[in-house]
């Protein structure tokens, strides 16, 4: 199968399920859509506050549909006032119906390059609880004042009625704020909404420097963002922040904010989002202090800021691996259960917020939804729809379901920067080596921002290296992308190995007949029939050149190495069948390892997993 045939969406179908998700949506949700479609538009009423005639925008992805928050500013008394407001899905969605169930199953909206699986139906989260242009809709509505050190002050949530007058994207507004292009069409013919925009940015970047002051890390990673037409892939770009999307990634973080202090004012249990004080910090100070910097023995945001800025000033080049590596002895952000009886929030560690809460994307999650049921009935003076129990359950899932999530999602952008780079077999990238380890050395270039494995050429590469590749070989089916060292460029002063490896295990598959593959530890490749010190190359040609199906007629003796009960085997592949290279005479293991390796491929018809 050509990469230009390979059916990404087909492919991202079967990550879907091969990770436990549920697609399809339930019996009775097309009459549950119907119901909402038919029901009464929103209206002004008791408790409601119309709000259609403030100059609402939004600012998300040039292809976003699923519009969750719209904003707001002006300038009063003590600084400027910023409205946040959010889609009132659950006004729509009530609790233990078809589709709230769907959405409690899977948690979040996930997002491939050719095909996206909705939390909600489309119906509902591309329109009717959408905050489409020029459509009233109901929202919940954060507000808050930013003070001149960027402090949230006169705090509140109240529902609302509003009307979003402008949709725009990042790419047009975030250039055009920062001095780099024209305003796009919409914003050139509103003098009324570019002074809005302009206040809206002077609001943000002050509590942006309010939060840095506090603590709060600032990674600025890279991302690949494909670019698909007609459902093809057809590039991969670079995919940055700008003014733009720290604008809205600023008034999110405030909105989220507000809605756990309130909450937790109110004594209401909740769903919160938390980075826990790193538990490896110890780690993060000697990766640090590979670098000339000596960070507190206790967990400090603020010190470890500085150094982020420091690094990302100093050394872009390497930036991103040095961000990456840090992020994961950080740990994952999570979900929690906060009681309201609980005196102190857990808060999160990468914001340097003391407490913390997800609100802001109803249509897309299902925590959010939640919090946002659980904020109307705290206005509503009524009881929680939700137990502390119910809450807890829902965390622990939404934590599963997210993981399971950013599995399909990496496997995919990694399938689909495989298909956009079919065409530039033979071309020269340049890049930066982030991992080299017996289980392979992985480059990242630089243009397109996609990471690979070298497998030609990679003798004598270490972790931080500049190299120039060669783009040998990719493969859709299982997310591969090969690259041959053409030279190194220069020597870094980045340490010899800082753990920023995006490793993919390649490992020796053993099973017993009819029983599935599983990963072989040391102990398992004992059942070689030749030790160490016997072996030679002459074997381990020989060896090479079988196939699975001479071995699997093979009895070899397994008892006396511990693998009692087993009687035939199967081996992944070829290039596989030879022994650790640890356990070989190294003149042996340094020529063995540079000989062709073979990959056992894949029928067409079959999506294997991706290669972590």
């Amino acid at each position: 199968m050509s990469a230009h045939s390979f059916d990404l969406a087909a492919a991202a179908f079967t990550e879907m399920v091969r990770q436990g998700f549920h697609s399809d949506f339930p019996p009775g949700t097309e009459e549950q859509v119907a119901g909402i479609r038919f029901a009464p538009p929103p209206a002004p009423a008791a408790g409601v506050r119309d709000l259609r005639d403030l100059l609402w925008s939004s600012i998300d992805n040039d292809t976003s549909r699923d519009l969750d928050q719209i904003e707001f500013a002006d300038r009063v008394d003590g600084g400027m006032r910023v409205r946040v407001g959010v889609a009132d899905v659950s006004a729509s969605v009530a609790k233990n119906t078809p589709i709230d169930r769907h959405a409690a199953d899977q948690t979040k909206t996930v997002y491939t390059a050719t095909r996206n699986f909705p939390m909600l139906p489309n119906e509902l989260s591309t329109d009717l609880t959408s905050l489409n242009e020029e459509q009233d809709r109901a929202a919940m509505v954060t507000e808050f004042v930013v003070d001149a050190q960027g402090n949230l002050q006169q705090q509140t949530i109240y529902r609302a009625l509003v009307r979003n007058r402008a949709q725009l994207a990042y790419s047009k507004v975030g250039p055009w704020l920062e001095g780099k292009a024209a305003p796009d069409a919409k914003v050139a013919a509103s003098p009324e909404l570019q002074a809005q925009l302009r206040l809206q940015d002077e609001a943000a970047r002050a509590i942006r420097a309010g939060r840095i002051k506090q603590g709060a890390l600032e990674f600025n990673r890279i991302e690949a963002d494909p670019v698909v037409l007609d459902g093809q892939v057809h590039e991969i770009r670079a995919a940055q922040h700008n003014r733009a999307t720290d604008l809205i990634e600023d008034f999110m973080v405030a909105a989220n904010e507000t809605m756990a202090e309130l909450l937790h004012a109110a004594g209401r249990s909740c769903i919160r989002r938390v980075v826990r004080s790193p538990e490896r910090w110890s780690r993060i100070v000697e990766l640090v202090g590979r670098y000339g910097t000596k960070l507190p023995a206790e967990a400090d945001s603020a010190a470890l800021s500085e150094f982020l800025r420091k690094e990302r000033e100093a050394d872009a080049v390497h930036y991103p691996d040095i961000a990456l590596a840090i992020i994961k002895l950080m740990g994952a952000g999570e979900y929690v259960l906060a009681k309201g009886t609980d005196s102190e929030p857990l808060g999160h560690f990468a914001l340097a917020a003391r407490d913390y809460t997800h609100s802001t994307a109803p249509n897309r999650r299902f925590a959010d939804l939640v919090n946002q049921r659980l904020v109307k009935a705290m206005l509503g003076n009524q009881p929680s729809p939700y137990t502390d129990e119910e809450l807890s359950a829902i965390a622990m899932h939404c934590n599963l379901q997210e993981s399971a999530g950013q599995k399909v999602e990496r496997a995919m952008r990694k399938r689909a920067a495989a298909v956009a780079l079919t065409g530039s077999i033979g071309k020269v990238f340049r890049g930066v080596v982030t991992g080299a380890s017996e289980k392979g050395v992985y480059v990242r270039v630089f243009n397109p921002p996609v990471e690979g494995r070298v497998v030609k050429g990679e003798q004598g590469l270490e972790v931080g290296d500049a190299v120039t590749v060669t783009l040998l070989h990719t493969d859709p089916q299982r997310a591969f992308i090969d690259f041959g060292h053409a030279q190194r460029q220069e020597s870094v002063r980045s340490p010899t190995n800082t753990g920023v490896s995006d490793q993919r295990k390649r490992t020796l598959q053993v099973a017993p007949k009819g029983a599935s593959a599983r990963t072989a530890s040391p102990k398992h490749v004992a059942f070689w029939p030749f030790l160490a010190s016997e072996w030679d190359e002459n074997a381990a040609s020989t060896l090479v050149s079988l196939q699975w199906r001479t071995l699997s007629r093979c009895r070899l003796p397994l008892r006396r190495h511990g693998l009692r009960g087993l009687r035939r085997h199967r081996c992944a592949g070829a290039r596989d069948l030879r022994p650790p290279l640890q356990l070989w005479p190294a003149h042996r293991a340094a020529r063995i390892s540079q000989r062709p390796r073979h990959r056992h491929r894949a029928p067409a018809h079959k999506v294997p997993p991706a290669r972590h």
